[in-house]
């Protein structure tokens, strides 16, 4: 069974051979792999999230199932380095290396207050030439082979605190500022075409996502979720299935949601990631137990504390226990909860993919 059947079957409800696996790496991680393989290391391209779709060769060859594509930066507006060192890419958000990841140095809208600040904004084009050539790229080269899995993170609520910063967002819609709707809406309108373009293209499952969960509870109240959120990422499934009505709708939120799984369910979500570990009830029984007749599941290995401190020995045990739980007559892509960081060795990272790939499904 090769990569693309082994993850159309499981997300279609089928039993595969064994779990499909789709893990990301950052820079760093990539780096020291591609040299432990003797492998050209592969520059991260340039996407909102550029992780989740960079170094594929290095990825398909550890084992991954699932290759990663987005909407990058068009032809006309390439992230910039200006001369001071900081990025500014275009949306007009401006970042600063901090070792590991660019972290946020401006927010291009931090003084809105009115709903005309918010249309008078210059948002990109979603056409713009240029954004989806890398995306044809790995179709062409892994499309017959792997599946295509078309990212979207920070749908709108992410990329809207980019926009305006996270502390002001949270205040304001608490408030109740008549902006807020407005915002969300044009950042839609920039996010939502590119996810149907990706689709159009040939993606087999279309994975967005906003982080509405922290450690130990939701970020937002699911009241205030089900007025700001939930109508939008209807209208987003909704709008994504009326270009393929096969296409696989995927969310990640990192975090403890357990309110609001029932809504993304009542919605039409099929996938649920990234299944954090070590956040409060997210365990693997109680979730397959109680959602798995309607979700797969996505994710579920931690990177908090297992990746980087446990023993080979304990992540080959975990792998297999998530997938015996979560994967339990299918219904499961085994990967990393989150990108896997450079704080783990390559023992560690080899570990996991040489146990999640000689696992059969039982």
């Amino acid at each position: 069974m090769n990569s693309r059947k082994r993850v159309l079957k499981t997300i279609n409800r089928e039993i595969p051979d064994r779990p499909p696996i789709f893990a990301t790496l950052t820079p760093q991680v990539a780096k020291k792999l591609s040299d432990h393989h003797n492998l050209p290391y592969e520059e991260p391209l340039d996407s909102m999230l550029s992780t989740r779709i960079s170094h594929m060769g290095l990825l398909t060859h550890l084992g991954n199932d699932c290759v990663g594509i987005a909407g990058c930066a068009p032809d006309s507006f390439p992230t910039k380095e200006l001369d001071d060192g900081i990025l500014l890419n275009e949306w007009g958000m401006k970042f600063v290396d901090q070792g590991i990841y660019y972290e946020f140095y401006e927010y291009p809208l931090a003084r809105a207050t009115s709903v005309e600040d918010i249309k008078s904004y210059n948002f990109p084009d979603p056409y713009a030439e240029g954004r989806f050539d890398e995306a044809q790229k790995a179709i062409d080269k892994y499309g017959k082979t792997h599946a295509i899995v078309a990212d979207l993170e920070t749908a709108f609520f992410e990329t809207a605190w980019y926009l305006v910063g996270l502390e002001k967002l949270l205040m304001d819609m608490a408030l109740g500022e008549e902006y807020i709707d407005t915002l969300f809406d044009k950042v839609m309108e920039v996010n939502v075409p590119v996810g149907k373009k990706l689709i159009e293209m040939g993606a087999d499952i279309l994975w967005a996502g906003d982080d509405f969960g922290s450690q130990k509870q939701m970020l937002i109240a699911p009241e205030m979720w089900r007025h700001y959120f939930k109508p939008r990422i209807r209208e987003m499934i909704q709008e994504f299935k009326s270009v393929n009505s096969d296409i696989k709708i995927a969310w990640h939120s990192c975090g403890s949601i357990i309110p609001i799984i029932p809504d993304f369910i009542e919605i039409g979500l099929d996938i649920l990631n990234p299944i954090q570990p070590l956040a409060a009830q997210m365990e693997p029984n109680f979730l397959k137990d109680n959602f798995g007749q309607d979700l797969v599941f996505f994710g579920g290995i931690d990177i908090q504390d297992l990746l980087p401190h446990g023993t080979p020995e304990q992540i080959k045990a975990e792998v297999k226990r998530r997938n015996d739980i979560l994967g339990k007559n299918g219904g499961y892509i085994i990967a990393p909860a989150h990108n896997i960081q450079d704080d783990v060795s390559v023992e560690n990272i080899m570990a996991f993919f040489d146990t999640a790939k000689n696992y059969p499904n039982v």
